[in-house]
């Protein structure tokens, strides 16, 4: 068994798949108010209105993205304006992590395992 998608609910679609394509610097063609489905390698992220009222008080979940260069990263997600819940941090286990919120207020770490 393996994960074949992430789906991010919101209410709106077009604001948050906005911010993640830019952030995975992925064109996905779509500008649909209610589902986009954004391919990064080969697990799907998609960003999706099911109709219900979100409280966007999201707590039990977060992304994680292994990236290559912890620093430029953190500086992209600067750039995009997305509020930075911890810099990047060298961790015990041998990771450099950072931690940031995208517009629904989730909690995305970004890391790097470099050498």
């Amino acid at each position: 068994m393996r994960i074949g998608e992430v789906s991010l609910l919101t209410n709106d679609v077009v604001r948050l798949a906005d911010f993640y394509k830019k952030l995975l610097d992925i064109r996905n063609g779509s500008d649909d108010p209610v589902h986009q489905t954004l391919i990064g390698e080969e697990t799907m992220l998609t960003i999706y209105d099911d109709g219900s009222e979100k409280n966007n008080q999201n707590q039990n979940i977060c992304l994680v993205f292994t990236v290559e260069d912890i620093e430029k990263e953190y500086r992209r997600v600067m750039e995009l304006g997305a509020e930075i819940i911890e810099p990047p941090m060298a961790r015990p286990w041998g990771a450099v992590n950072m931690s940031f919120r995208d517009p629904d207020g989730n909690a995305v770490y970004l890391r790097s395992f470099g050498g």
